[in-house]
């Protein structure tokens, strides 16, 4: 590899790093081509990416960026995950493939500028996505005003069956 193929390399890197608020470090062993390709077009039908590094080289592309923070874990195999939008919905499908794969491993990760110690991007995979907790909080501003306007709406319902009644009682009378 030349001076400037890494250089070109490092910069992209240092991209990636930047404009990604998620970037998750693992370690892969014994897992085949073909289950790695499946995993590679998951993370990126997701919107994600999926990269094998070579750790000097990220190393040097790390600095200057949150992810310097972990360049003590740039050792061995390593594959970074990145996204930039929601950590849970890239920690899910990792943590899926873990489960089929036990040679991948989470080594650790920046989340939204921290670092994060692999056991703790695991349980960032059993966390609701950012949909489900739009979802959630959605659910409760609307369900005190759904009460809101039945208990409001109750007193005219009543008023209008009682003229109803009324109206039928003069009609008999």
């Amino acid at each position: 590899m030349t001076r400037d193929e890494k250089r070109q390399i490092i910069e992209a890197l240092r991209q990636t790093f930047r404009q990604n608020q998620t970037v998750l470090l693992l370690t892969f062993s014994e897992i085949k081509v073909p289950d790695l390709t499946a995993l590679r077009r998951q993370i990126r039908e997701a919107g994600n990416g999926y990269r094998v590094v070579k750790n000097t080289l990220a190393i040097r592309a790390a600095e200057e960026t949150p992810v310097n923070q972990l360049t003590d874990d740039f050792q061995g195999p390593t594959a970074l995950a990145f996204s930039d939008s929601d950590p849970t919905a890239l920690a899910k499908i990792l943590k899926e493939f873990a489960e089929d794969h036990p040679g991948l491993k989470f080594k650790s990760g920046v989340v939204a500028g921290q670092a994060v110690p692999g056991e703790q991007v695991a349980e960032l995979a059993d966390m609701p996505s950012r949909e489900e907790l739009l979802a959630t909080v959605a659910f409760m501003f609307s369900a005190p005003l759904t009460r809101l306007g039945s208990t409001l709406q109750s007193p005219l319902i009543q008023l209008g069956s009682l003229l109803k009644q009324v109206v039928e009682q003069k009609e008999e009378a």
